[in-house]
Parts: C-alpha cells; structure tokens; sequence
C-alpha cells in the first residue's frame, strides 16, 4: 500500500532489508556473496565460507543438500540429450562412438555447473530468507512442536 505522499507503508513489524530475489540468484551463480556481492562464496570447490569476508553475511547455516545435484541433472540431461539426438539425426555413428562423446561431455558438464547452481540455490535461500537467513532460530524442539513428526494428541 502506498499513501499520499508516495511512501510504502508496512504493518505487522520491523520493516526487514529488501533481498531481491534476482538479483540475489545471480551473485549467488557468480559464486558471489548474495548480500555484497563482492565476497567469495565457497572455501573449497562445493565448500561454502562460514562467513562472507567482505560484509561479515553468516552462511554456515545453509542447507543447499541435493537440490544442485537435481537442477545438474535436470540441465545437463536436457542439453546433451537435445545434442546427442541432433547429432544422431545428421549422422548415423555406433552406439560406442556416441558413448565415447557423451559420457566425457556429461561429466564435464556436470562437473562445470554444480559449483554455480549451489551457489544460485545459496542466493535463493538468503534472498527468501530459508534456513535461518532471515534470523529466526529454526531449530527442531519435539516437545514445542509435536505436529512435526511427535506424537499425535
């Protein structure tokens, strides 16, 4: 909602930073902090840094897990088959021949893009605030909420 005089007006709390959410995603596939855009994001090839080392930003709370691993798959399965399925129409070659060019391209290709995907998911996580980005303690406590795998009253 907008007033009179062209401010945004908020209710129900602190008004939070905004985190665009694209803008986000990109510095996170830029392997980029998503906040400053300036720190590095991993320590070691799939090792997020615990904290940025420009604007301080914790990461150690985030939990990418096998979602990168799915979105390479999904990508790369996509773009090779589209490509072996051009080249089989224009050239008839072996099964064998095939396998010897698009076995090496998959795992070249897989290996090129998990470091940028994680980091786009890392982006998404903080831009949306997920596990922790948004400051709230997401801990599991059975006994404060058993709806989530306790039992059943």
């Amino acid at each position: 909602m907008r007033s009179d005089a062209g401010e945004t007006v908020s209710y129900g709390g602190s008004p939070q930073a905004e985190r665009p959410l694209g803008r986000s995603i990109q510095r996170g596939l830029l392997c980029r902090c998503p906040n400053c855009g300036t720190g590095k994001l991993f320590r070691a090839f799939l090792k997020p840094v615990d904290h940025c080392a420009a604007c301080g930003e914790d990461f150690s709370h985030q939990r990418a897990d096998d979602l990168p691993a799915y979105l390479v798959i999904v990508v790369v399965g996509h773009v090779l088959m589209g490509g072996y399925m051009l080249t089989d129409m224009v050239w008839r070659v072996s099964p064998w021949i095939h396998l010897a060019i698009w076995a090496p391209l998959a795992v070249l290709a897989a290996i090129l893009t998990i470091q940028p995907i994680k980091g786009g998911v890392i982006g998404l996580q903080w831009a949306t605030r997920m596990h922790g980005f948004g400051g709230e303690d997401d801990t599991f406590d059975p006994k404060n909420d058993p709806g989530r795998g306790g039992p059943i009253a």
